[in-house]
């Protein structure tokens, strides 16, 4: 069960993200999210300093929130020929997302439990939906390509069920 006002604030965020793009597509969430604990620059500071030096060259149409449990991305999706995909850029962030995180770790940041990458979204009926797509601890191998994969499964599924 989702917290109401936790929701009532997604659905804000996700409105303005909306209200500030142009064209036809859709607004996406991609959270990285601790198993337990925080994932937040007070615990992780080593983690923090790989990933701001990655924001340096942020994704288009992008935005990076952080969270105590870690960070999430707005990203807005515009649909071209009737396809969509994830740029390669949102792909090498959330990559450098969970490889900073296992370097962070190997240099003594705190906590060490697993993180899962989330695609969420609100559609049109103003319905909230979830799905965790990937589990990666911190000694298991990144994979950019699995990443990829499972992301842009995750969202082509997200938008089939939006015109059903």
């Amino acid at each position: 069960m989702v917290d109401e006002r936790w929701l009532t604030g997604f659905r804000q965020t996700v409105d303005d993200f909306q209200c500030r793009q142009k064209g036809n597509g859709h607004v996406v969430s991609i959270k990285v999210r601790v198993e337990s604990g925080c994932f937040h620059r007070e615990h992780s500071p080593e983690a923090y300093k790989i990933i701001d030096a990655r924001l340096r060259r942020p994704p288009e149409r992008a935005e990076i929130i952080e969270h105590e449990s870690g960070p999430e991305l707005l990203l807005y999706l515009a649909v071209t020929a009737g396809a969509l995909s994830l740029a390669k850029s949102v792909v090498e962030l959330v990559t450098e997302i969970f490889k900073a995180r296992a370097a962070g770790i190997k240099k003594g940041d705190h906590p060490r439990d697993p993180l899962v990458l989330i695609v969420r979204r609100v559609d049109e009926k103003n319905e909230y939906r979830e799905d965790v797509i990937l589990r990666i601890g911190q000694s298991d191998v990144i994979d950019s390509g699995v990443i990829e994969k499972e992301l842009n499964t995750a969202i082509q599924e997200t938008l089939k069920r939006r015109e059903q």
